[in-house]
């Protein structure tokens, strides 16, 4: 099966890249952009009206939302091994993280970069901009604690949850106010033991040769 993955460079599609690769299944890169102001694939925005990617064509439909694409892929080429089977104990702090992940860290970069979703006015933009920030910090207090002494973000096995967790950790930006991963030092240490990861080293390379 071939997979069609809508992509723009810093976006989450990139994190969606890294699991295709880790599966190694075939897939097709379309790209487009976060720039909404922008034209986008008409393809892509058929799927997700809201124009954001990834969105992950397979067969004749789609699915967008990059946690619910981790989990889909997860568990559809689940020999592979990037998730927990349904039936394993770690199952739901995979899920858990997942969704928090994908909601309140998410959701705090948001908060930092599109202020005016949060905000009546233009004049409390910056006041947004700044609980953003904090809500960086708070949540990955939490993601740090979570992982403790932890190989990995959910035990001694590699999972579709340290990809995530890797792709968020290249979002922050500390020139802009928000926190280093030196802040969170399990978080980062996790982080740079997926350094040496093929996907990541071909996915990411750009970002590496910037920020490494």
């Amino acid at each position: 099966m071939n997979y069609k993955l809508f992509y723009a460079s810093g976006s989450a599609a990139e994190g969606v890249r890294v699991i295709l690769e880790e599966l190694g299944v075939p897939y097709e890169l379309i790209k487009s952009t976060i720039d909404r102001s922008k034209q986008r694939p008409p393809e892509q925005l058929k799927i997700n009206p809201n124009g954001w990617v990834p969105v992950l064509m397979y067969e004749d439909t789609g699915i967008y939302e990059c946690a619910a694409i981790t989990i889909f892929l997860c568990d559809r080429h689940s020999d592979a091994h990037l998730a927990p089977k349904f039936n394993d104990p770690t199952r739901g702090l995979y899920l858990q993280t997942l969704v928090y992940l994908s909601t309140s860290v998410q959701t705090a970069f948001q908060t930092y970069y599109y202020p005016d979703r949060f905000v009546d006015t233009s004049a409390n933009e910056a006041s947004a901009k700044k609980r953003g920030i904090n809500r960086l910090r708070e949540t990955w207090k939490v993601i740090d604690d979570q992982i403790g002494d932890n190989d990995w973000v959910l035990g001694r096995c590699f999972s579709a949850v340290d990809i995530y967790l890797f792709m968020l950790t290249t979002w922050l930006n500390p020139t802009l106010g928000h926190p280093s991963t030196e802040e969170f030092p399990n978080i980062k240490r996790i982080a740079e033991a997926m350094m040496s990861r093929p996907s990541i080293q071909l996915v990411y390379a750009e970002w590496i040769s910037e920020n490494v």
